[in-house]
């Protein structure tokens, strides 16, 4: 889906006044001289487990602004779940005006039914991606259990929290971080294999999304480490109190999570504009700067770090790419008798 590069880590809604913004065409304004033109105009945005914080400040300002811009007021439904489910929900009739989802697949499933565009990628800056973020290690204070690298994951007793690979875009994410980080240091896929087999040997949970894991890992105490997006980390270290930290590995994957409009119920409820403009403003200075206060990194050069934090820090990273792109993925490690299905035996260690 992208090129393949190492990182550390706009063409204008010309039709909305919101300053640089990612969407590449809008429909047609409001009509503000209508009867109707002040009655709120509401949108729901079905997203995936981490994103709910980010989005409620998102939501606030981006309505102040439309408001401002159209006279017209706003409101933002949020809907949160496993990445996966979510897809599913929306294929099944969810009336989402926009997704905003952790992996590409699960967008490219909605528009596979017809209720997204095929060139929906296109249609926003950075193939609809607009901000990212990257897996690392969440683990007790004081780091117990030495864990510095992913190699550490797999010695002595060390007890592993992620999600489901099958039904979370973390979980995804972070089976692809294991794979790609032996890959990328120089070893084969035999031992990568070897290597996240060994992972989910030490996983005695699965839950089936981002959130879920988190709970299970800071609130009822299992495991020792656990893999998470960078953004969701920092706010499990804040949310504890000081009884955790983040180790960020030497490499990792970046995480691209895309977002959409969902073409075929915006234009039967009339929102297509305000839904494109919802999806605009995370390109624009003021979203940048809400989508850094919540540890995501904004696309584009030199994104800001967020308040807390001097410098965004450094990490080696990898893209899909480094482990085949999306639909060889999906079909290699998490389809129905692939490499997640041969190593993961629940009964096993239990």
């Amino acid at each position: 889906m992208h090129a393949r590069r190492l990182s550390l880590w706009t063409m204008s809604l010309t039709a909305i006044a919101l300053g640089s913004a990612g969407c590449r065409q809008s429909g047609p304004a409001p009509d503000a001289d209508t009867a109707a033109a002040r009655k709120p105009l509401e949108i729901l945005n079905v997203s995936y487990d981490p994103t709910r914080e980010l989005y409620r400040d998102i939501n606030a300002a981006f309505a102040k602004r439309y408001e401002a811009e159209h006279g017209r007021p706003v409101s933002i439904k949020q809907s949160h779940a496993a990445s996966g489910s979510q897809a599913r929900a929306v294929i099944d009739g969810l009336e989402a005006d926009v997704v905003t989802l952790a992996v590409w697949p699960d967008v490219e499933a909605v528009a596979k039914t017809g209720l997204v565009r095929t060139d929906w990628q296109k249609r926003f800056e950075n193939d609809s991606v607009p901000y990212h973020s990257v897996v690392v290690f969440v683990v007790r204070k004081g780091n117990p259990k030495g864990i510095k690298d992913w190699p550490d994951l797999a010695k002595g007793e060390i007890s592993i929290v992620t999600p489901n690979p099958k039904t979370s875009g973390n979980g995804k994410y972070s089976f692809l971080a294991a794979w790609g980080a032996v890959l990328a240091g120089g070893g084969s896929a035999d031992d990568a294999k070897a290597f996240v087999t060994e992972l989910y040997k030490r996983t005695p949970v699965l839950d089936t999304g981002a959130r879920a894991a988190t709970a299970t890992f800071s609130q009822k105490g299992i495991g020792d480490v656990h893999l998470t997006f960078e953004n969701e980390a920092h706010l499990e270290v804040v949310e504890s109190k000081g009884s955790l930290e983040i180790v960020y590995p030497r490499r990792s994957i970046r995480v691209d999570p895309p977002v959409a409009v969902v073409d075929a119920n915006v234009d039967r409820k009339g929102t297509r504009h305000v839904a494109e403009a919802y999806l605009g403003f995370l390109y624009t200075p003021e979203g940048r700067a809400i989508v850094a206060k919540h540890h995501y990194r904004p696309w584009g050069s030199a994104p800001p770090p967020p308040a807390d934090a001097a410098t965004w820090p450094a990490i080696e990273t990898f893209d899909i790419t480094a482990v085949g792109g999306w639909e060889a993925v999906m079909k290699t490690f998490f389809g129905e008798g692939g490499v997640f299905d041969s190593i993961y035996l629940p009964e096993a260690g239990r």
